[in-house]
């Protein structure tokens, strides 16, 4: 049974309620489309050799910002995590996941403000010299990156203000295990527990 409730305009509660697999599933969504935004060139110039007047010069975004790449991950693991975890462990992943999407939105925006730093490194790695013959030119990817970032912190703010409605876990992710209230629901790696261990999981735990 849900604890949805009807609205004027047909709508429930719960439609409008951030669940725990969808903030999984966003968190997971988000952090593929970090490391996705990181792959193409932010950054693009030319420079001079002795031998070519004029190398192209492209730096992607996990050469330009190492740390989205990493963010990226770990806001994948977070929403790997999050359809795992306990009520106080939740909170722990999700300030995680927010604190990756904040160093993937100030990084992209750091490569976006200071391109000219970006692409001499990038066309010394490529060429072997650091003095650029043209200005260098920002993509559209760390915009796009950044306001990832961005979507990130409100999906892990959003999740922690709604995770009061979300049912518990197993106990097997908290690291001190509540028993199911009397009449309450239990769940079902709970009870397999139980049974491994020729208990009753229906019946009242005392502490």
């Amino acid at each position: 049974m849900t604890d949805a409730v009807p609205t004027s305009g047909g709508a429930t509660t719960s439609s409008r309620t951030l669940t725990r697999g969808r903030a999984a599933v966003l968190l997971i969504a988000l952090g593929a489309l970090v490391l996705a935004t990181a792959g193409p060139a932010w950054v693009r110039a030319q420079t001079a050799t002795a031998l070519d007047p004029a190398v192209d010069v492209a730096v992607t975004g996990g050469a330009a910002a190492p740390a989205v790449n990493a963010a990226g991950f770990v806001i994948l693991a977070a929403g790997l995590a999050l359809a795992l975890v306990g009520r106080r462990a939740r909170w722990v992943v999700l300030a995680v996941a927010a604190a990756a999407g904040v160093l993937v939105a100030a990084s992209a925006v750091g490569v976006a403000l200071r391109p000219d730093d970006v692409a001499a490194a990038g066309a010394g790695a490529a060429a072997g010299v650091t003095d650029l013959t043209t200005a260098a030119q920002v993509t559209a990817w760390p915009w796009l990156s950044a306001a990832v970032g961005v979507l990130v912190v409100a999906a892990a703010v959003v999740a922690g203000m709604q995770s009061h409605r979300w049912a518990a876990t197993s106990s097997r992710h908290e690291r001190d295990p509540q028993p199911a209230a009397p009449g309450g629901t239990v769940d079902s790696h709970d009870a397999w527990d139980a049974l491994t261990r020729g208990a009753d999981p229906t019946a009242p735990q005392d502490r």
